[in-house]
């Protein structure tokens, strides 16, 4: 995930998107690209042709923020898309180190202040818990480990999307497995433009690309979106269809984690069904506590 290169991939593509009818010009003949021509979006943009080709072949260090602006208008960026190329920029300059997130000591692995937990464990009428940029699992409530049974039960530390494409139970799992996929891949492009350094996400990345095509596939579209709030739908193995609301917290104490809370429409079959989960989970708790133990 060199700079450079994920600057060049992310302005081109982009670049492809904007017909010239979406952008107010005309169409002509002859056009041997899919999207604009740099051309255009250098004049769209009020710089010269040959600046945008510098920008487009990667070189964003010292771009001044008005630019970078005019730049996003010409593209059409969305809020998502606007951020992740003021953090590539940032990347570029090598002024995101006070801007990305902390990074998490090389060994062992990170665990939640006991308040966060008992902040987690209070919330009991729906799956909560906090994950990083990578979609690891960090820390969850009782809850939210039986609603992401399979993916605490893996061989490897729960990750979501290493969950969704490296499992054939995610095919089970997510009625609507291609949005969720785009999604979880959206938020993996994020959190590389905002945190490009971080070695276990290349690692993570590298790995997803060379097993999964449908993860390679997505990952070069470039696609970023922030993951705040919405609807999802999951079959779950145990209590079967759910459909659940979900808010995303950012932690204002862990920079580059979120707090994620579902809950059900009040008296829905989906409120049932966790309240089954609940119950579910609760008789597995009581089942390895009551489990005899052998003298030494």
């Amino acid at each position: 995930m060199d700079n450079r290169q994920e600057v060049r991939e992310f302005l081109t593509s982009r670049r492809a998107k904007i017909t010239p009818e979406r952008a107010g010009l005309p169409s002509g003949t002859r056009r041997r690209v899919p999207g604009l021509r740099r051309s255009e979006v250098a004049a769209l943009a009020d710089v010269s042709v040959e600046y945008y080709a510098k920008l487009e072949r990667g070189n964003l260090a010292g771009v001044s923020p008005a630019v970078l602006e005019a730049v996003a208008r010409a593209l059409q960026l969305d809020d998502a898309e606007r951020a992740h190329l003021l953090h590539l920029a940032q990347a570029a300059d090598g002024s995101d180190a006070l801007t990305r997130p902390r990074r998490r000591r090389a060994t062992g692995r990170w665990t939640p202040h006991r308040s966060l937990q008992w902040t987690l464990d209070a919330i009991t009428a729906g799956p909560a818990f906090v994950r990083n940029g990578r979609m690891d699992l960090l820390a969850a409530n009782a809850l939210a480990r039986a609603f992401y049974c399979d993916v605490y039960n893996g061989s490897r530390p729960p990750n979501l999307a290493h969950f969704h494409f490296l499992d054939p139970a995610s095919r089970r799992f997510y009625p609507d497995w291609d949005l969720v996929a785009d999604v979880s891949v959206a938020i993996l492009r994020t959190e590389a433009g905002r945190n490009p350094h971080d070695k276990d996400l290349h690692d993570l990345v590298g790995e997803l690309s060379t097993r999964s095509e449908e993860f390679r596939t997505r990952w070069g579209a470039h696609n970023v979106r922030h993951h705040g709030t919405g609807v999802k739908r999951w079959h779950h193995p145990i209590v079967g269809e759910l459909t659940l609301a979900f808010e995303g917290l950012e932690m204002a104490a862990e920079p580059g984690l979120t707090l994620t809370i579902y809950t059900a429409d009040p008296g829905s079959p989906s409120e049932e069904g966790l309240r089954l989960l609940a119950s579910w989970a609760a008789t597995q708790d009581a089942d390895t506590d009551a489990e005899p133990t052998t003298a030494g």
